[in-house]
């Protein structure tokens, strides 16, 4: 039996000493001329697209694959086919053709290096970490230190990083976003609004502005809007100038409502970020950012904070950790931008790119070479504390979310259930398709009725009941606002100005607009503050909204869609964010943001006369209710006077509960109903 088993050993060292090279001449091919003579000519075009760099990898690929096709035994063809696979949108290819070409002439330099590679890409990891290993002593035995041998340790940790998240998936769906959104050619770089309703992508597909490039004959890149109707994306339309131009044009950063789109353009130094925001339904001008965001160094990726004070960049400058770093900006009282500065901690060695703040103001998704990376780019999750200024660890999403290849330029809805990203996949449609995440969350662990369980019941019933242990979801914390501002009369929309204030600093955090096509406004509120809502516009009295988001608030969507009202006697307003101590009519200092609004409308209407009133629920007595909400709208005709309005213009009254807006049935009616109104008596 021993004998045996040797013999067949000795067949199959035999069977792999008899696979020898086969090159393209005469000799080979006696019989088949004018094949030889195309296949030789394929090699060759090959060949000198190869000697010209990665750019002009892909379309030697299609010569390449050409030549093989007539002879498969040639040991540089597959080794330069390799090659080119790596550089590629189809890395895992690769594996086959270094394999072949190891075959046909094992003493290829840096074989098991590319073995590695492919092995590694194809998720055999202990087979690439044999093949590191392999090349690592190579390089020790050719006394070769430095880069390469700190570049091959690297990849062997991957690795072992690699062994452990495939053997621990997250649990996720991953979804083709389908042919009607992807293209046969690569589709990258996507962008969401908080509310998941609208996306811009990059695409080299046909159809872009410029011709295609004139030697690799690839189209350059624009951007793409497709919108999400009923949970369906719909086919992606060019956005046209000023976005797109006759060059490279790529989506860079998206502001939370979709009205401010950063590009990357890559025909300004080595590359800058630049803007334009959504005028209707029309782009502006394209316009760059400071010159302290745009250097001579390439800026590549932007992302905003949900206030839009804090903008964060991927940008490769001298004074970073190596590589490109992510870097941030705060915007000063006068909306400038100030001078840059380094991460710090989320930051590596190595590259990091795709930045992504999540609407709650403190969930931090980008991508880097460096960490705890299973290969090329993985995407990691940190968290902002505000108050220490630090960031957690990053925390790598896991397999399949990452992968051996690059996975970069993720983005997350609002209630972090859908993240979407691109990445190449055998049964996609292109080189790179958009992939759309759904998060599941931690598995349930099943509770199984076995044999000892029953026999127990039968002897002695148990009284307790089976019940599946709660598994924990971390909830997002971030209240969505959004809906459509219009004009009372008319319903057509208005492109309105809306301040986002903390009601207890007094201070206004940030300023949006309301889209001047269709009115529509999202404003993203993280957990943990008292907002005031002021929406504001030269032809209309203010209209004020009042949402108290605790610190322990999930996530939440809420429509509001408002209507303002034209400046007319008998106009009424409520204001909603004047605030009173509990049954008192002392006003607190939540308020003050609101009544100087109300100071700021009577100044600039000079001649304008009103009446403040105050309104109760149903619950105590007429008689009290009356008192009380006449106090109430004194209090607030006091502070008016106090603060320069004249007396004269300025009227109050108490009706109690006798003007209810709503039914006083429920407690979210009654306090609807406790307001204070200003009411147009002369204009």
């Amino acid at each position: 039996m021993k004998k045996y088993t040797i013999a067949l050993f000795l067949i199959g060292l035999n069977l792999v000493s008899w696979a020898q090279n086969v090159d393209f001449t005469k000799e080979n091919f006696p019989n088949d001329k004018d094949g030889l003579k195309e296949a030789r000519k394929s090699f060759e075009q090959a060949s000198d697209l190869f000697e010209k760099g990665k750019a002009f990898y892909s379309k030697a690929i299609e010569l390449f694959e050409k030549a093989n096709s007539f002879n498969p035994n040639n040991a540089e063809l597959h080794y330069k086919l390799g090659i080119s696979y790596l550089w590629s949108g189809f890395k895992s290819k690769c594996l086959v053709h270094f394999q072949k070409a190891f075959q046909l002439k094992p003493d290829f330099v840096d074989i098991h290096y590319f073995l590695g590679r492919g092995y590694h890409l194809n998720l055999e990891l202990d087979k690439a970490i044999t093949e590191y290993k392999l090349f690592r002593v190579e390089i020790q035995n050719q006394k070769k230190s430095g880069d390469k041998q700190l570049e091959v340790n690297k990849l062997i940790q991957e690795c072992e990083y690699g062994k452990v998240y495939v053997k621990n998936p997250v649990r996720v769906f991953i979804d083709n976003l389908g042919d009607v959104v992807n293209s046969k050619y690569s589709d990258f770089s996507p962008l969401i609004s908080a509310d998941e309703s609208i996306m811009y992508f990059t695409s080299k597909r046909q159809g872009s502005l410029g011709d295609p490039d004139s030697e690799t004959g690839e189209y350059f890149e624009d951007v793409y809007v497709t919108r999400n109707v009923n949970g369906v994306w719909t086919k992606p339309v060019n956005l046209g100038p000023p976005i797109n131009s006759d060059y490279h044009d790529a989506t860079a950063g998206l502001s939370a409502d979709g009205q401010k789109l950063y590009l990357f353009d890559g025909t300004s130094k080595n590359g800058d970020i630049k803007y334009s925001e959504l005028k209707g339904k029309d782009w502006g001008k394209i316009r760059n950012l400071e010159k302290d965001i745009n250097t001579n160094e390439r800026e590549t990726t932007v992302c905003l904070s949900p206030d839009e004070n804090t903008l964060f960049f991927v940008s490769e400058r001298e004074d970073g950790k190596g590589g490109r770093d992510i870097w941030i900006c705060k915007k000063d009282k006068k909306g400038r931008w100030n001078d840059a500065f380094n991460a710090g901690s989320i930051n590596t060695p190595y590259n990091e790119e795709g930045v992504f703040m999540h609407p709650d103001g403190k969930t931090f998704y980008f991508s880097s070479q460096g960490f705890t990376s299973m290969g090329g780019y993985d995407i990691f999750k940190t968290t902002y504390d505000a108050t220490t200024n630090t960031w957690t660890t990053p925390e790598n999403l896991g397999y399949p979310v990452n992968t051996p290849d690059d996975d970069v330029f993720f983005v997350l809805s609002a209630n972090s259930k859908h993240g979407y990203y691109a990445s190449f996949s055998t049964n996609g449609y292109g080189e790179k398709d958009l992939l759309k995440i759904s998060f599941l969350g931690p598995e349930k662990p099943l509770i199984l009725l076995n044999e000892d369980n029953l026999i127990a019941s039968k002897a002695q019933p148990l009284s307790s009941k089976f019940v599946e242990p709660i598994v924990k979801v971390e909830a997002v914390k971030v209240t969505l606002l959004k809906g459509i501002i219009s004009d009372q009369l008319t319903l057509q929309p208005v492109e309105a100005e809306i301040d986002l204030v903390d009601n207890v600093k007094n201070e206004v955090i940030a300023t949006f607009k309301s889209n001047g096509s269709s009115g529509k406004y999202l404003v993203s509120l993280p957990s943990g503050k008292n907002y005031g809502i002021a929406v504001k516009h030269p032809d209309y009295l203010f209209h004020s909204e009042n949402f108290d988001v605790p610190a322990n608030s999930d996530y939440q969507e809420i429509e509001k869609n408002i209507a303002l009202k034209k400046v007319a006697v008998g106009a009424k307003i409520i204001l909603r964010n004047i605030f009173f101590d509990f049954d008192k009519s002392s006003l607190r200092p939540e308020s003050t943001a609101e009544l100087e609004r109300l100071i700021a409308l009577l100044s600039e209407l000079s001649h304008m006369r009103i009446e403040i009133s105050g309104h109760t629920d149903n619950k105590g007595s007429d008689e009290y209710n009356q008192k009380l909400s006449q106090s109430r709208a004194k209090a607030v005709v006091d502070y008016l006077v106090a603060h320069g309005i004249d007396a004269k213009r300025l009227e109050f009254k108490g009706y109690g509960e006798a003007q209810p807006i709503v039914e006083n049935e429920t407690e979210e009616g009654r306090q609807l109903n406790r307001r204070t109104e200003f009411k147009i008596l002369e204009k």
